[in-house]
């Protein structure tokens, strides 16, 4: 909500920060805030946070000025965020003052607002996924309830595509072109050794349609491969076999009597797997061993540190008689490459908005809305959150199952 006492007041001064994991629309959409703003309201003045809500806490901030103004559009030729990202949770006051962002006894949501007020923003964008946009709702509600004048407006950045109600999260399609990209590769190790298991580990910590999308375009690279069979270079060796996502119940033993089969046929196995695939059961085994479960500092837990893909490895090497197993994580990879074209077009028509808002004091979070038909609009804060489970019975979804011979399996609950 707009916490300004004149709603229409034109800004003076907007700052830009990025948050959370990287995502390939970062760059693109700190490039479209500045090119629009130049466009249509050039005295604005604009500067951006540096590393997301760290430098927000500590008053470390760029300004963006005629010489970044002219080179905006070479951001939407690069990944990463230019402005540099961090994980802060400003209502998580514990772990703000053991990182040094603020001291003991202060709050970090006073600390960030007095910072706006001293920088004189009159408009905060926020470009980041659940947790950056959840922050960004919670300083939008301390600053209404504290009379600080400031309009937040939030950028759905999220390659787990998992917001709850935005139809398409910036960066996601990049994500899985390019994790399809990046597997079309490591496939190829799959005769480097005979009976050869290779797990193609997918980002997506409670949502699985990025490993559902990452397999369904490596499968289109493949549709526009030739083949020599009759040398060994064939399609059912390249394939997706298995596909292992959170949404999705899975019968362990079944999965393996099928797969052990394709590894008796084709001598190698190729599985698609969620990194929250199977988390449930790995910390459960953690904790019967009396390990500690490795979390952040929103409390999610470290997915790296507990390494679905190794798990699922294990557990299918012997059921499978695997000789070798390969696991590989396409994660970084691609969620530091630059837009693609889809996601060019849909990270322009966001920033457009985001700067019509933003001249009109009308906050929420950019995205089309799957509660209003799917108008792109400003979602009202309290209505964003994440954990949006992906839906299985999705027809390319279903189609895409039965064409590599894997049964749909139960929808499960998601927690979100």
């Amino acid at each position: 909500m707009s916490t300004s006492t004149t709603p229409a007041a034109r800004p003076k001064k907007v700052a830009f920060l990025t948050a959370g994991g990287l995502a390939p629309c970062l760059s693109s959409a700190v490039g479209g805030l500045i090119e629009r703003y130049t466009e249509i309201a050039p005295d604005i003045e604009l500067i951006a946070y540096h590393g997301g809500y760290k430098g927000l806490l500590l008053g470390d901030s760029y300004k963006i000025g005629p010489a970044e103004r002219a080179a905006a559009p070479i951001l939407h030729k690069h990944g990463g965020s230019p402005i540099g990202n961090s994980r802060v949770k400003l209502t998580n006051v514990k772990d703000c003052v053991k990182r040094g962002l603020v001291k003991e006894g202060q709050d970090p949501q006073k600390v960030a607002a007095d910072q706006l007020i001293a920088d004189g923003v009159d408009i905060l964008h926020t470009i980041g996924g659940d947790d950056t946009n959840t922050a960004a709702a919670d300083l939008a509600a301390f600053l209404a309830r504290h009379n600080y004048g400031l309009t937040v407006i939030g950028l759905p950045k999220t390659i787990d595509n998992d917001v709850f109600p935005i139809r398409q999260s910036l960066g996601a399609w990049t994500a899985a072109e390019q994790g399809a990209r990046y597997f079309r590769n490591v496939v190829a190790e799959h005769n480097a050794n005979p009976r050869m298991l290779i797990i193609h580990e997918v980002m997506g910590r409670a949502c699985g349609w990025l490993t559902a999308a990452t397999a369904a375009d490596y499968r289109k690279l493949l549709d526009r491969e030739e083949f020599v069979p009759g040398l060994g270079l064939s399609r059912p060796n390249l394939d997706v076999h298995a596909i292992f996502i959170p949404e999705m119940a899975m019968d362990l033993a079944a999965e393996a009597a099928r797969l052990k089969a394709v590894m008796e046929k084709h001598d190698n196995v190729n599985i698609f797997i969620s990194e929250g695939a199977g988390v449930e059961a790995i910390i459960a085994e953690m904790q019967a061993k009396g390990q500690e479960v490795p979390r952040d500092a929103f409390g999610h837990v470290k997915l790296d540190a507990i390494n679905p893909g190794k798990w699922f490895g294990d557990q299918f090497a012997k059921m499978l008689g695997a000789e070798k197993v390969l696991v590989q994580k396409s994660g970084y990879f691609a969620r530091a490459a630059a837009a693609n074209s889809d996601d060019l077009r849909l990270i322009k028509s966001c920033t457009d908005l985001a700067v019509e808002c933003a001249l009109r004091r009308e906050s929420g979070v950019i995205g089309h809305d799957e509660d209003r038909g799917g108008v792109l609009r400003a979602i009202e804060f309290p209505r964003i959150k994440g954990g949006k489970p992906f839906d299985i019975a999705t027809p390319w979804f279903v189609s895409l199952l039965a064409s590599i011979g894997q049964p749909k399996g139960e929808k499960v609950h998601v927690a979100h």
